[in-house]
């Protein structure tokens, strides 16, 4: 890849305090005022469905999981819990690649492990949508009128828009 210096007009500008961390991709069209610039969304905040509950009994539901890179996803197959119960791949894939999760930024397998299984369920279908589709969207057909929209699976809570 060939990486040069960008030309005042196509520099990024400065990321806002706690917004995701963001590369600048700059694309045809794009204006010396940013306008038509295309973004990489790299870190997705997310709300557990039931919370992850430490030794001194507060729990912890919201997050942050940063996309994996091929390294996440190979350095966990040389790891021996990985050999001996391939199923546990899946704990040290997620501990590697989010970031916090509500005071806590030392997130680890250990931690993972004690998750409840919803939970689980839902960082890794969490971590396949943002991974493999790029969004953390998913279609969904109401039930009782059989309209068609998209409903963010990120966090929030049900109800809520």
């Amino acid at each position: 890849m060939r990486r040069g210096m960008p030309s005042p007009a196509r520099q990024a500008a400065p990321p806002s305090p706690g917004a995701p961390e963001q590369d600048h991709i700059g694309g045809p069209g794009e204006s010396a005022s940013g306008a038509g610039r295309d973004t990489l969304r790299s870190e997705f905040a997310f709300e557990l469905p039931r919370g992850y509950v430490d030794q001194s009994g507060t729990v912890h539901r919201h997050g942050v999981m940063r996309l994996a890179t091929a390294r996440d996803e190979l350095i966990p197959l040389r790891d021996d819990r990985v050999r001996e119960n391939s199923a546990y791949l899946s704990v040290v894939l997620i501990a590697r690649v989010i970031t916090r999760l509500g005071t806590i930024e030392d997130v680890h397998a250990g931690l993972v492990e004690d998750l409840f299984a919803s939970d689980l369920a839902f960082l890794q279908d969490f971590y396949r949508r943002i991974n493999a589709e790029g969004h953390t969207r998913a279609a969904v057909t109401c039930p009782s009128c059989q309209e068609h929209f998209a409903v963010d699976l990120a966090g929030g809570r049900l109800g809520e828009s």
